[in-house]
């Protein structure tokens, strides 16, 4: 798979959550944000904490990702502070991921 290596990890505490920028090496191209969110959970253990992807930059040349995140322990406070935008954009891969596998299990129960 890929190999994660910390750039940088900060406790944001004004703002109250932690800032992760992190390098994702060997998968460029081929990863999504919320497929990085996932594997940044699991890296740093972050089970039930809110894990956001800001940003994503790939390099020209390598198969490399510089990718950005924000670590919150509320989905409220996240939303307080984090431009709605990047909501909305998460909750439509949400959904765009979603309904193959909804209408599968509605065919298989047909």
């Amino acid at each position: 798979m890929s190999m994660i290596e910390t750039v940088s990890d900060v406790n944001n505490t004004f703002l109250a959550r932690r800032e992760i920028v992190c390098s994702l090496k060997g998968v460029a191209g081929k990863l999504k944000k919320l497929d990085a969110a996932d594997m940044v959970s699991k890296q740093f253990k972050l089970d039930g904490k809110i894990v956001i992807p800001i940003s994503m930059k790939n390099h020209s040349g390598k198969p490399e990702i510089t990718a950005t995140f924000y670590v919150y322990d509320s989905e409220e406070l996240a939303k307080k502070q984090v431009n709605p935008v990047i909501f909305t954009r998460l909750e439509k891969a949400k959904a765009k991921a979603a309904p193959p596998a909804e209408e599968k299990k509605e065919e298989a129960a047909a």
